[in-house]
C-alpha cells in the first residue's frame, strides 16, 4: 500500500512550510499551497493559470509517529464556511486523540474560511458591485472545494491515497468526492452529514422546521421557568430600542436565533443560563425588570454573531444547489412563514435553528456587505453539479455513515434514503448522540472499529 509521511511533503513554489511546532500531545505543520479560483479548465494535480488563491492545511502527527509511514486521513470540516479545528491539546478533540493513534491527519481550512484566502467584508469591499461578488462567491462550494483538496493529494503527498473523514457539511463534500474523484480515496467515514441527494432546499426545511418546534418543546419541557423569561425580553425587545454591544439592532427574530445550537449538547442549558442572567433590577425575576443586563446582551451577541464565519450564513441555502435548478429564493424564510409558531410575537416563544433569513443580512453588521450578492445569488438557477447519482451508485470505497437518530440538522430518515442508494456504504443509527458527537465521544473509533471488522480496511491495517 501507498502511503505518504512527512518527507513525501516536498517544498517547492507552489508549497510552503509556513511553520513547525508542537502543541501538548501533537506534532504539528502549517502548509499553504496555490490553487485556482475558478476551477473551470483546469485538472486537479496539474499546473493552472489565471487569478489564485492560497489553500492552508494542516498535517498533525502524534510526536511519537512524526517519522513513521502511517496512512493518510483527511478531515472534511463541517460549514459551509467552516475552517479546520485549532486544537489546543491532544484531548481538544476526541476524534484527532482517537485518529492519531494510526493516521496523519491533514485538517485544512477550506477556502474562503481561517488562513484559505478568507472571505469577509473587506473581500466584498474589493467588488465594484454585487454581480461581481456574486459570482466570486459561487467559486466557493462543494466542487471547488474537493478539487482543491484533490490537488493537495496529488501534488503535496505524491497521490497517495487517503481516508477522509467528513463532520456534517463535511459529508455534502464526501458525497462530492466520491462522486468526482473515488479514485483519490480507501474509505470514508461522515457523521451527521449525508445529504439527501435528490433533494432541494425546500425538502430539506419542509423536514427541519418540525424538528425545531419539537426542540424547542423540549427545551421548555426542562426549563419551564424560561417561557416566562423568553416572553419577558421579547417583550422588552418589541417595547424598546435595544443594541447590542457591537451596534446591531436586537431584535425578536434575532433573539431566536439563540435556538441555532438546540441540536447540539449542551445548548439546552447554555441558553437556560444565558437567560438566567438576562434581567437587570431585584432579584433579576422577569417580572421585576424592564432592562437587559450588559452580560446578556454580550452573551446574545456571542452566540449570534456571524463575523468569524460569513459564508456559513451566505451560502447556507446553496449547498442544496446541484446542477440547474429553479432558483432558490429564500427556502428557510418561506417554509418559516408557513409556521405561525415562530412568529415573534407568539407564546411560548419559538427559537429558530439552523437557517439563513433575508433580515439578516439588513441587521447584521457582518452581513450587511453580501446583503447584494446572495439577492442574486437567490434568483440563480445555474449551479455546479455536485453528485454523480449514477456513479455513487456503482461506488466501490467503503463509506461508513454515523446516522444521529434525532439530529436536528440532518434528517436521519433522508439519510438513510439517500446511503440505501450508494455502493459499498453503510449506516450506524444512533440516539446516543447530537449532532456534534464526534467532538464529544468515541464517534470515529466506533465507526473505525465497525469497518476492521468488515474488513473494510484491511488495505491500511
Amino acid at each position: 500500500m501507498e502511503v505518504a509521511t512527512v518527507g513525501a511533503i516536498t517544498e517547492g513554489e507552489d508549497v510552503t512550510l509556513l511553520a513547525e511546532y508542537y502543541v501538548p500531545g501533537l506534532h504539528v505543520e502549517d502548509r499553504s499551497i496555490k490553487v485556482p479560483l475558478d476551477w473551470a479548465g483546469h485538472e486537479p494535480g496539474q499546473g493552472f493559470d489565471g487569478e489564485s488563491i492560497d489553500l492552508f492545511y494542516r498535517v498533525v502527527t502524534a510526536p511519537e509517529h512524526v517519522h513513521d509511514d502511517l496512512p493518510l486521513l483527511v478531515f472534511l470540516q463541517g460549514g459551509p464556511g467552516g475552517a479546520g479545528p485549532r486544537m489546543q491539546s491532544l484531548d481538544s478533540e476526541v476524534w484527532i486523540k482517537d485518529a492519531i493513534k494510526c493516521f496523519r491527519i491533514v485538517l485544512p481550512d477550506q477556502r474562503g474560511t481561517g488562513r484559505s484566502s478568507a472571505v469577509d467584508s473587506h473581500t466584498m469591499a474589493r467588488f465594484d458591485n454585487a454581480r461581481d461578488q456574486a459570482a466570486y462567491l459561487k467559486h466557493f462550494l462543494a466542487g471547488s472545494i474537493v478539487r482543491d483538496f484533490e490537488h493537495l493529494r496529488r501534488t503535496e503527498f505524491g497521490g497517495a491515497q487517503w481516508v477522509s473523514l467528513g463532520q456534517s457539511y463535511g459529508g455534502f463534500l464526501t458525497l462530492a468526492y466520491l462522486s468526482l474523484y473515488p479514485q483519490g480515496l480507501l474509505a470514508s467515514f461522515t457523521t451527521g452529514g449525508i445529504p439527501y441527494v435528490a433533494a432541494d432546499a425546500d425538502a430539506v426545511y419542509r423536514h427541519t422546521f418540525p424538528r425545531m418546534i419539537a426542540k424547542n418543546n423540549q427545551f421548555y419541557a426542562r426549563y419551564p421557568q424560561d417561557v416566562e423569561r423568553a416572553a419577558a425580553i421579547a417583550d422588552i425587545l418589541e417595547n424598546s430600542d435595544v443594541h447590542l454591544p457591537n451596534g446591531d439592532p436586537l431584535s425578536v427574530r434575532r433573539l431566536q436565533l439563540l435556538g441555532s445550537d438546540f441540536g447540539m449538547k449542551p445548548s439546552f442549558e447554555r441558553l437556560h443560563w444565558l437567560l438566567d442572567t438576562a434581567f437587570v433590577d431585584g432579584d433579576g425575576s422577569a417580572s421585576r425588570s424592564s432592562y437587559l443586563t450588559d452580560g446578556f446582551l454580550i452573551g446574545v451577541l456571542s452566540a449570534t454573531q456571524t463575523y468569524n464565519k460569513p459564508l456559513y450564513w451566505t451560502l447556507q441555502e446553496f449547498i442544496y444547489a446541484n446542477g440547474d435548478c429553479e432558483p432558490i429564493r429564500w427556502a428557510a424564510q418561506r417554509e418559516r412563514d408557513k409556521h405561525p409558531e415562530f412568529d415573534p410575537s407568539h407564546r411560548p416563544l419559538m427559537f429558530t435553528g439552523e437557517a439563513s433569513f433575508p433580515w439578516m443580512f439588513e441587521e447584521g453588521g457582518a452581513l450587511i456587505p453580501f446583503r447584494g450578492a446572495i439577492d442574486l445569488l437567490m434568483e440563480d438557477s445555474h449551479w455546479g453539479k455536485i453528485y454523480d447519482l449514477d456513479q455513487l451508485e456503482r461506488n466501490e470505497v467503503p463509506l461508513q455513515a454515523a446516522v444521529y437518530f434525532d439530529d436536528m440538522y440532518v434528517d436521519s430518515t433522508l439519510q438513510l434514503r439517500t446511503l440505501s442508494n450508494i455502493g459499498h456504504s453503510h449506516a450506524w443509527v444512533t440516539n446516543e448522540y447530537e449532532h456534534d458527537g464526534i467532538h464529544t465521544g468515541h464517534v470515529f473509533q466506533h465507526l473505525i472499529n465497525e469497518a476492521l471488522n468488515r474488513g473494510d480496511l484491511a488495505k491500511l491495517f
